[in-house]
């Protein structure tokens, strides 16, 4: 879906990234480098988000590329901001299997002699200094949009949403990892729907049809598609945080658990007779490879994987029900039911 229809989206990042390198250089080597670290971390992604966009608007009848473009690019720098600084919270310095901007700036900040404090203050502060700029910019793209009051007002309103309701998933995802009391399914699901559906899948949809101009109807349908897609999509990345590849997906599998992050996994295991086996070591610090690969014994054991992979089919296949409605264009639903089919079967 994405590889052809957001050609124009990379044309317009190429050119926002240029013309703020250009900009930067009357500020420093230093401030050039970050913005050369946040081009290289807005590349590499597979541009998900500003596809959906892209896909409701012309799925609606929209035909002006130069105003859908904008939207696109906005949703895309909404993600770069919000994994930059998802890195930050994790104390990651890699990403996709490159060093992230933190990861840049920690490499700089030793180059030029600095101890190593020193290195994680140039680290954090690049790393948050680079996602509050995505940030800036993704509302500046929909501030400039040459549209009237009301439709700005709209766009601005569902990008506000976004960004207000994933702050509160984020912050729920690290608070959780304290819990006394492992989460229940129920309070996952929610987690995944406010840190990831609705600013991922829910928000870019309706953007396009907005922009588009298509019912209400359809833009509550999309809506109700882009949350349940976006949890169906989160539980598969989850599954994979534990069981993937890391040679596939560019993460490590045992973040998750060093972490001790609360997920579907977590919340199923938790009920079985196999939680005494697992609870010790969830949030150690320094599990060893040796010590995961018994935790995903036996978490494969109490069926936890299994479960969580029907949990984030059932949440598909409800994505796919939602889009059952006559003012759905069929190659509008043609294409997200293929999402939602690629969204549980993907391996990385």
């Amino acid at each position: 879906m994405h590889e052809i229809k957001t050609l124009g989206v990379e044309t317009e990042l190429h050119r926002f990234f240029a013309a703020a390198r250009l900009r930067a250089s009357d500020y420093g080597d230093h401030y050039v480098a970050l913005w050369d670290a946040l081009d290289q971390a807005s590349r590499g992604g597979k541009r998900v988000r500003p596809a959906l966009v892209l896909a409701a608007y012309d799925g609606f009848g929209g035909t002006d590329h130069a105003l859908s473009t904008p939207v696109a690019v906005s949703f895309e720098l909404l993600h770069t901001a919000f994994l930059i600084h998802d890195d930050v919270i994790d104390g990651d310095l890699s990403r996709r299997g490159m060093a992230n901007i933190s990861g840049r700036f920690t490499a700089r900040a030793l180059e030029y002699g600095a101890r190593t404090l020193q290195a994680e203050a140039w680290a954090s502060t690049a790393a948050i200094l680079a996602g509050d700029l995505a940030l800036s910019e993704a509302h500046r793209a929909l501030a400039l949009l040459p549209v009237d009051t009301e439709m700005r007002g709209r766009l601005l309103g569902l990008l506000d949403r976004a960004v207000f309701v994933s702050a509160a998933g984020e912050l729920a995802d690290v608070t959780n990892t304290v819990s006394r009391v492992p989460l229940t399914i129920d309070q996952v699901i929610t987690t995944l729907e406010h840190k990831t559906a609705i600013y991922s899948f829910e928000a870019p949809l309706q953007a396009g049809a907005v922009l588009a101009g298509a019912p209400e109807e359809a833009i509550d349908a999309l809506g109700l598609f882009g949350r349940l897609i976006g949890i169906a999509f989160q539980l598969t990345d989850d599954l994979l945080g534990v069981f993937g590849d890391p040679e596939t997906t560019g993460k490590s599998v045992l973040a998750d658990l060093r972490e001790g992050k609360q997920t579907a996994l977590i919340a199923h295991a938790s009920a079985t007779d196999r939680w005494p086996l697992i609870a010790p070591f969830l949030g150690k610090h320094d599990l060893t490879e040796a010590e995961a690969d018994q935790v995903r014994n036996h978490l494969r054991d109490c069926g936890a994987p299994e479960t969580a992979d029907a949990l984030a089919r059932e949440y598909a296949s409800r994505a796919v029900d939602a889009l059952e409605t006559p003012v759905m264009p069929d190659v509008l639903r043609v294409t997200l039911t293929q999402l939602a089919l690629s969204a549980v079967t993907r391996r990385k």
